[in-house]
């Protein structure tokens, strides 16, 4: 969104619905993207852009299952397809696309040489996806085994050699790849290795951890993944490690294949240390690890996925690409500028479908700059900071066939204090909900909602983010085994900053 146009929306002069569609927000069909015009928008334009849901973190019949022949061990095991992963990717574009999404990536985990299979069976059949789906994009990547962690969603830009680039990555670098196994594969400082290596690339790819705490034991007591970790990856490469998924895949394990309520089905596979309304705690514990990263001035994103091997329908755990959670980029309907949207943080992410569009525009008070997610503006001292958040609740049905409000919407915020001194740190003892805005707080126009706040007498560097819920919960509680996740949806939205000066 122009500067201009948010100037114009901040000081009331456009009604709600014209802010939500000023962007295009039609479907385009088509993947054939021809090289840019001389009037095409430039890297950085807003020119064109709008929410475009979408899905990092899906697999196809290449997450396969591994079989040793036992009479002959030192041969590379056989690698079993729709043993793991069920679909073929383009079963998966067609369902994400029934389902609402405008883009997916296609990220089959590894094994031993598995970049061959990828390399010489998996990309073909993406090749097929993509012209039998036109009208979503597809990327080429994989759920990177992670040297020393757990997985990661690792996406290939969409290059005339994206092909070699992921074989390149995932042969050098993946911990599984090796045969025979290799442990100084499987070590943090490998890991390192494998982030100096992309950030030197041509075209830099997009790493987002998965499932960050599905492996931990407790709150804040953490399994593969830890905050020093994930600190030492975004020191590494900024511009390559920058996220985690805040609201995990498989939510559907408590739903059996007749659409009844399984009691001991966890969401996410979280068994150990549950999820939280859905997400994960390093995203859901306010002024938790999260917040420590965004104290730090780190712009460190958070998105939704599905994780989708095996539909709960046919006896897995998880929704279709779409069905339940989105991870909503505002781009242009391009590859390059989605990747982009990845990269920068113009990401919302919600499940449920609570809601379908999210403007957060803050603007210092007689100002004409102004800043959205992802972004950074500058005030002086002792300004007054308007805030404006727009977003759409849809009237329809979800697949889950509810119909879903929102029922509170929280603008969160805390200091930027600069570097931690203990790399460990998963608190940040500054965040605090700014405010709670309730029905009786926002202007309804259809299906949108404005509200607004100030923020007096800024001093010093602060984020904000925004989240909100279908629930009365002040915040979101553990997810006991066997809960309905169509009762408890949130979405939040990723930070932006605002610099003193």
């Amino acid at each position: 969104m122009k500067p201009l146009f948010l100037f114009l929306a901040l000081a009331g002069l456009l009604p709600a619905s014209a802010v939500l569609a000023h962007d295009d927000h039609s479907r385009h069909g088509g993947l054939a993207e021809a090289p840019p015009s001389d009037h095409a928008a430039k890297p950085g334009s807003s020119k064109g852009r709008r929410w475009m849901a979408g899905d990092h973190h899906i697999h196809s019949e290449f997450s396969a299952s591994y079989k040793v022949d036992p009479a002959a061990p030192e041969t590379p095991p056989k690698p079993l397809l729709g043993k793991d992963g069920r679909y073929a990717i383009a079963k998966n574009a067609e369902m994400g696309a029934s389902f609402g999404l405008r883009w997916m990536v296609s990220t089959d985990h590894g094994g031993p040489l598995h970049s061959r299979l990828n390399f010489e069976q998996a990309y073909p059949q993406l090749l097929v996806a993509r012209k039998a789906v036109p009208q979503i994009l597809i990327f080429y990547g994989m759920e990177f085994d992670t040297p020393g962690g757990d997985h990661s969603s690792l996406i290939i830009p969409f290059t005339r050699g994206e092909r070699e680039q992921l074989r390149d990555i995932e042969s050098r670098f993946s911990k599984r790849e090796a045969h025979p196994s290799d442990p100084a594969r499987d070590t943090e400082p490998k890991m390192i290795e494998a982030l100096r290596y992309m950030r030197e690339q041509k075209k830099l790819p997009v790493l987002i951890a998965n499932h960050p705490s599905r492996s931990a034991k407790d709150v804040g007591v953490y399994g593969q993944y830890t905050p020093r970790e994930f600190r030492d990856w975004n020191d590494t490469a900024p511009n390559v490690s920058v996220g985690m998924e805040g609201a995990p895949g498989h939510q559907a394990g408590a739903i059996n294949p007749d659409g009844s309520n399984d009691p001991e089905g966890a969401r996410g596979g979280y068994r150990n240390s549950p999820t939280m309304g859905g997400f994960d705690q390093m995203t859901a514990r306010l002024g938790g690890f999260w917040d420590s990263m965004l104290g730090e001035g780190r712009r460190w994103w958070i998105t939704a996925t599905s994780d989708s091997h095996y539909n709960w329908r046919d006896g897995g755990s998880d929704f279709w690409p779409g069905e339940y959670s989105k991870t909503y980029v505002h781009a242009r309907g391009d590859h390059a500028d989605v990747l982009d949207g990845l990269r920068s943080g113009r990401v919302f992410v919600t499940t449920g479908d609570l809601i379908s569009e999210l403007d957060v525009a803050v603007q210092a008070k007689g100002g004409k700059q102004a800043a959205s997610m992802g972004g950074t503006i500058m005030v002086k001292p002792g300004d007054d900071v308007d805030v404006v958040i727009r977003l759409r609740d849809p009237a329809g049905t979800n697949h889950g066939g509810r119909t879903p409000d929102v029922a509170r919407v929280d603008l969160i915020m805390g200091d930027v204090t600069g570097p931690v001194s203990d790399r460990s740190a998963d608190r940040n003892a500054t965040t605090r909900v700014e405010r709670r805005f309730t029905a009786n707080d926002w202007q309804r126009d259809g299906e949108v909602l404005t509200m607004r706040h100030t923020l007096k007498d800024v001093r010093g560097p602060i984020y904000l983010r925004v989240r909100g819920t279908s629930t009365e919960e002040a915040e979101p509680s553990s997810d006991p085994k066997g809960e309905d996740p169509w009762s408890d949806l949130w979405f939040y939205g990723n930070p932006l900053f605002v610099k003193v000066g």
